[in-house]
């Protein structure tokens, strides 16, 4: 396996995109060797679906797309980055909220830490943001 694997795909952000996502990620994790019913597979799946919801539902019509950026690193390390052109950094709401939505950064922080990762967010230069999550790759490499 190469030291380095890279792909990303740029969606319009509308709700449907959303699964084209997760398919798309999920597809990619299975040719890099990840089996689809692995349970990093699984939190990888949640965690590209509440991202990319979050391009979609949260950037108030500012962000017309969105990217997944994913990156394996020497078989070691899976980064996976949603770029939308949306200023505002995610924001936890408060627990009223949470009853019927905002609970996807809470979700996607615990998994990612779950996993042994982290969680960053990031500018882009046209004055946007990337939210990042960084884990460890778990499956062995024949």
């Amino acid at each position: 396996m190469a030291d380095l694997q890279e792909a990303s795909v740029t969606l319009p952000s509308d709700p449907a995109s959303v699964t084209t996502a997760r398919r798309y990620v999920c597809g990619l994790l299975a040719d890099w060797g990840m089996p689809p019913g692995d349970e990093a597979a699984d939190a990888v799946r949640l965690i590209v679906s509440e991202l990319a919801t979050n391009a979609v539902l949260h950037t108030s019509g500012l962000s017309p797309t969105f990217t997944v950026d994913v990156r394996l690193e020497r078989s070691e390390q899976l980064y996976i980055g949603v770029t939308d052109s949306h200023p505002r950094r995610p924001q936890r709401q408060p627990a009223a909220v949470q009853q019927d939505n905002g609970r996807g950064m809470v979700i996607v922080r615990h998994l990612t830490q779950e996993s042994g990762g982290r969680l960053e967010v990031t500018p882009t230069a046209d004055g946007g943001k990337t939210v990042w999550i960084t884990i460890p790759w778990a499956v062995t490499v024949a």
